[in-house]
Order: C-alpha cells, then structure tokens, then sequence
C-alpha cells in the first residue's frame, strides 16, 4: 500500500488520449498520481472486448477506471469486472458534455438526475471493494450551479459515496460543443472550495483549467486533491515533479530523458506483439515541449513513427536529435 493518497493528484480521463500506452508514459514520470482510463461505456465493458477496453500492465497502478451509463445493474456489472481486471477505483462520468453521451443518457446530462445518480452509486458501491467515486461539473445548462451540485453531490454521499471530482466549470448541452465546453463558461473554483468547507467530511478534487505544479499547490490549500487534463497530456514532462512537489516523496524529479529510456521497454515489449509504434509514441510528443529539440522530437516521432515496421531506433533517433540541440545550446552559452 502507497504511504500517500492518490488523490492528491490524478491524471483525468481524457478520450483518445489515456489510453494504456499514455498511462505507461505517465507512470515512468509519477510513481504515485492516481491515473485514470479513458471513459469506457457499461455497455461496452458487459458486451465488448474487455482485454482490449481495460487491460493495462502490472505496473500502472494505481489507476482508476472510469465508465460512463445510467443503468444501475449494468454499471454494477461493469464496475466488477473493472475490479477483477485490477482497478483501484471505478469513477462514474457526470460530466462530459457530448451529444454521443447526452443520447445514451450519461455523462453531464445526469446533473439533471441527481437521485439516478446516487442509485448508480450505490448498486456500484455494492459490486465492489474498491473506492466508488464521482466525476461532474458543478451544473448543466440553466441550472444553478450552487444548486445543482449541492444537489448531486448530497445524494451521493447519502448513498455512501466519499470522493468527488468536481469539474468547475458548467456544461452547455445546447450550442456548444465539447471542445468549446472546455474553455467556456467561466471556471468557478470558489464554489468547489465552498463545497469542501461546506462538506469537510468528503474527499473533494478539483478539476478545470489547471496548467501547471503551481496551480496545484494552490489549490490544494483548499481541497484534497487536484485533477490536471490536457497540460499533462500536452506538456507530460512536468509530470517529473509530481512525486517530489505533491506528495513530498523524497525523490529526485524524473527528467524527459529518464522518462524515455523507462518506456523503451514498454514500447518494445508492444512492438513484439504487434502493436505499430505510432499508437505508442503519439502520447510523446510533448514531452520535451519548451526545450531545444522539442520540434524535432516531434517530426521524427511522427514522420518515421508512422510506417509499418517503424521499430525502437526511430525513439533513439528523435532522442538524439534532443540531446544535441541541447549540446549546441550549452556549447553558446560557454562561449558567451
């Protein structure tokens, strides 16, 4: 068992993006951020290629699987089967904004539905040993959001849910599109402190437009635990501190570097079962972003990434190109 509670940080559940080859990557630079999966339908997992949908290696852990659903027995179901495939926590969707999801009836559209939610949650709670936990966004539409998530929340916790994560931020199911529901309308993160004041009995993590380690330290002066989306995806080399700044491991910070040359293996491991090398490396792409060389880490990785057979030297080549843009920019310095 961790001496630290993953909470504290986590890496959101991002579509197309936290797949298991990014979370491998992700866990080469934080031993101790709680990762999560990309959001996997009830449906899907009851129904579908559950090897395929949740597997993830031995040393992921811990990592949470999100699902998404409004049908109490399927969610309880599912929720099973994520637990016997080795999750430390099933997290239920109350928060993506998509039209995919408001026509099955699950995601932010069940901000409506508090009291369907908390029936989810508790047939969840019932499968499984494992935490149950609530992601959402603090209302939908007109709602009011100090209504709204009071609300949802509430009835949550009277089902015996402890933990939520709290996008602070409203969801517009009408006009808006997913991506515009990312940066529009504005952030509320009063209203989540309020909550964790308001509530101190609950585990609340805040989630919704935090870019950097700063940002977590400051928000963690008011909650338990902070959620970082797409800069840990886009920028994953800041990943390197989290052990050391967030939960105060005593550990040096993984370097990009370091990073690399920990998922190689992983990376070869895949190739040896057929997965194409570009499935691996995509989630790469930022991690040496702001740094000489980012760019063309980037162009190899995608340009000789992408051809059938494309093997590990293709890596080794774009991290060459790094460490000597590095090497030259070092090599002004000493002359100036």
């Amino acid at each position: 068992m961790l001496p630290f509670q993953p909470h504290r940080f986590s890496v959101a559940p991002m579509m197309d993006w936290s797949d298991r080859h990014c979370r491998s990557l992700h866990r080469t630079l934080s031993r101790h951020a709680l990762l999560y999966s990309e959001m996997v339908t009830s449906g899907a997992v009851v129904h579908g290629d559950r090897e395929k949908l949740l597997g993830f290696e031995a040393d992921q852990n811990p990592v949470a699987l999100q699902l998404g659903g409004s049908d109490p027995a399927e969610l309880a179901l599912a929720a099973r089967i994520g637990e016997d495939f080795g999750y430390d926590e099933i997290n239920l969707n109350v928060g993506c904004p998509s039209d995919r999801v408001q026509s099955g009836r699950f995601g932010a559209c069940l901000m409506r539905e508090p009291n369907l939610v908390a029936e989810c949650m508790a047939a969840i709670r019932q499968a499984v040993s494992v935490p149950a936990t609530v992601k959402c966004r603090i209302g939908v539409d007109d709602q009011e959001p100090e209504e709204s998530l009071f609300a949802l929340v509430d009835a949550s916790a009277a089902a015996g849910v402890d933990s939520f994560v709290v996008h602070a931020r409203k969801a517009w199911l009408k006009g808006l599109s997913p991506k515009e529901n990312r940066d529009i309308p504005p952030l509320d993160y009063e209203l989540v402190y309020r909550l964790k004041r308001e509530r101190p009995n609950l585990t609340i993590v805040i989630n919704g437009g935090v870019t950097d380690l700063d940002a977590v330290e400051a928000h963690l002066a008011h909650v338990d635990g902070v959620m970082l989306g797409r800069s840990a995806y886009h920028e994953a080399g800041l990943l390197g501190a989290v052990d050391r700044r967030v939960f105060g491991a005593a550990v040096a910070d993984v370097s990009e570097f370091e990073a690399v040359e920990r998922y190689k293996p992983y990376i070869a491991r895949r190739l040896a079962e057929g997965v194409h090398l570009a499935a691996m490396t995509r989630h790469m792409l930022g991690l040496f972003h702001g740094l000489p060389g980012a760019r063309a880490w980037r162009r190899i990785l995608t340009v000789e990434g992408v051809p059938a057979g494309a093997g590990i030297e293709v890596v080794d080549r774009a991290l060459a190109a790094v460490r000597q843009a590095l090497e030259a920019r070092e090599a002004r310095f000493a002359e100036a």
